[in-house]
């Protein structure tokens, strides 16, 4: 039993000094992003921090020749580096939400949630198997969509002043039904499978269970409140072209991440019925992403053959 309890005590050591070197070098990266040639019409104060009177139009113009993806950006003002509540919900109120911040929700929420993941399986189950849902780089999509999509639907909440019995079964709702329509499409497009409730006694579907749907509304509700007003206020607008590259990049490389693994699961469950490439990118991705890589790189995925997937 002490041995037990050490070793969960040095991994969630070992996982907070991972974590905190990480964002200390997000943190730099972004420093040295923000710190390049500001976007056309946007100031900067002594301390780095980007300051108001900044129009749409103005971004808009200064990202015509390098990022058109933060076109459509608002005036903002952070003069705090340790907001109060009500700075941060008069932020909220201010600010407009965009492309930009949600490519760096997408992104960080993909690694987030898949570290969280890995680390309760470990705990609960002792696995220590590939949890990833893309093919390049460590994300699970699944948690990427799940953050944009609770952020986008909290920031209107918080619009309209909703109370938290709102946030929360709306966050149900949003839960349940992201996981219902990705196990669902999985399923009946790629003939796969990542997770199944149906050994659950609070299974509703193979996808959904009542207890995962609480997870998803407290999820929601700490969001909400806690996490999104201080990740937007964090992620701030656009103020540097070289934020507005990055970002323009970064949707790039997440389109063609996506892009490739749709492609991928699409030809392993064409080459488990029989069905031979059509042209030279399926041929590429047969070559590239066989069957060995998409059981070694997608371990907690199982795949079944079209006659069976028909039959269940």
């Amino acid at each position: 039993m002490f041995f037990i309890v050490a070793s969960l005590i040095a991994l969630l050591t070992l996982v907070y000094l991972v974590a905190s070197g990480f964002v200390r070098v997000v943190s730099y990266f972004w420093g040295w992003l923000s710190s390049g040639e500001k976007i056309d019409g946007v100031a900067s104060n002594a301390s780095g921090s980007a300051t108001t009177n900044v129009s749409p139009t103005d971004i808009s113009s200064g990202l015509s020749d390098d990022a058109s993806v933060v076109s459509q950006s608002t005036p903002f003002s952070k003069p705090k580096s340790k907001p109060t509540q009500a700075d941060l919900s008069a932020y909220l109120d201010e600010m407009h939400l965009g492309w930009y911040q949600i490519v760096i929700l997408f992104f960080v929420g993909c690694m987030a949630g898949l570290l969280i993941e890995e680390i309760w399986m470990l705990i609960t189950a002792g696995l220590t198997e590939s949890r990833v849902g893309l093919i390049w780089g460590p994300f699970s999509p699944l948690y990427g969509t799940g953050a944009v999509f609770l952020t986008v639907i909290c920031y209107q909440l918080h619009k309209h002043h909703a109370n938290n019995l709102v946030i929360f079964l709306v966050s149900v709702v949003v839960g349940g039904t992201l996981e219902q329509l990705t196990g669902w499409g999985m399923k009946e497009i790629f003939h796969s499978e990542s997770w199944t409730y149906a050994h659950l006694p609070d299974a509703i579907t193979q996808w959904v269970a009542w207890r995962f749907l609480g997870f998803w509304g407290i999820l929601g509700l700490i969001w909400c409140r806690l996490i999104m007003p201080r990740a937007l206020y964090k992620i701030g607008e656009p103020t540097s072209k070289r934020q507005a590259i990055f970002i323009t990049l970064l949707t790039v490389y997440l389109v063609a991440d996506i892009t490739v693994t749709v492609a991928c699961l699409a030809r392993k469950a064409q080459r488990d019925t029989g069905i031979p490439p059509s042209n030279a990118f399926e041929v590429w991705v047969d070559n590239y992403f066989d069957d060995s890589f998409v059981s070694a790189r997608f371990q907690n995925m199982t795949f079944t053959s079209q006659t069976s997937a028909e039959k269940s």
